[in-house]
């Protein structure tokens, strides 16, 4: 595993990090193709560690500690716009110099994703967009997320405790799910009086704000690369919709992962990896 350090918009510090060494050509001056990968909100980069492993067969893949997770810079008062997370992913792009790159974005990862696809299709080869949808959530579901924080039984005295309370006791758990409580077993860091989220929940908060009440189609419909949505079948993101959202892209196509939930990577890597390998392996250089 190495750390990358990087300069996103406004200066902040941003932690890239490859958990696996890039192949190298398969002959004198071919290319090895780039990925970025984009985790979701209250996410780390280290929750792909195991998609970054297996990429790294054919590509370089390097994954992002966005803005106010992670390892990189949480400042107090943001910004955490759609602008702020896109400027930093066009910025981890060029610093890295993968670009043209395939971006590989989960949840809020993949809005990034498909924004700087949008923006700028100079800097994006392709585009993998999973469980992530473009219609408005509205207010709704911001309030849900706001009681849904206060829940939360802070401090955790163990990581076993964070495992359980996430994986089968939080409200919003409809099923065990070991998977969910590892993701946030992930995400959690140890104090003097016990385990607290590495993130700030009132920031959180503020970046989903900023794409929870509108739709996305418009700009969803503007990527012209080739585009992969996939969902799981248990996932927030429905078929009808992940349907419409391959209609409406130029150049969609649709998998969809069973036995998944919104976490799709988590839930079931081996199908995950099935679903994704075939999109890969047509738009990757040979």
């Amino acid at each position: 595993m190495r750390r990358i350090d990087l300069t996103g918009a406004d200066g902040l510090r941003l932690a890239a990090w490859e958990f696996a060494e890039p192949p190298k050509g398969r002959a004198t001056g071919d290319e090895v193709p780039g990925v970025l990968l984009l985790h979701g909100l209250m996410g780390r980069a280290a929750h792909w560690a195991p998609t970054a492993r297996w990429l790294a067969e054919r590509h370089r893949a390097v994954a992002l500690d966005q803005r106010g997770h992670g390892r990189s810079d949480k400042p107090a008062e943001g910004p955490f716009t759609r602008e702020a997370y896109v400027a930093d992913a066009a910025a981890a792009v060029e610093q890295l110099g993968i670009g043209p790159a395939i971006l590989i974005g989960h949840s809020m990862g993949a809005l990034t994703a498909w924004q700087l696809a949008a923006e700028r299709p100079d800097l994006v080869r392709a585009l993998v967009i999973c469980d992530m949808r473009a219609s408005a959530l509205g207010a709704a579901s911001q309030r849900e997320w706001e009681e849904w924080f206060r829940s939360w039984p802070l401090p955790f005295a163990t990581l076993a405790d964070v495992r359980k309370w996430f994986g089968e006791d939080d409200p919003r758990v409809e099923r065990p799910s070991p998977a969910r409580g590892e993701f946030f077993a992930e995400v959690m860091s140890e104090g003097p009086d016990g385990w607290r989220p590495v993130f700030s929940r009132r920031q959180m908060l503020t970046s989903r704000e900023t794409w929870v009440y509108d739709a996305h189609w418009d700009s969803l419909a503007q990527v012209r690369c080739p585009t992969l949505v996939v969902r799981g079948l248990d996932g927030e993101l429905g078929r009808a919709e992940a349907q419409e959202m391959v209609r409406v892209l130029p150049h969609g196509r649709y998998a969809e992962v069973p036995d998944a939930g919104h976490l799709v990577h988590h839930d079931q890597p081996d199908a995950w990896r099935a679903a994704v390998t075939p999109f890969l392996e047509d738009v990757s250089p040979c």
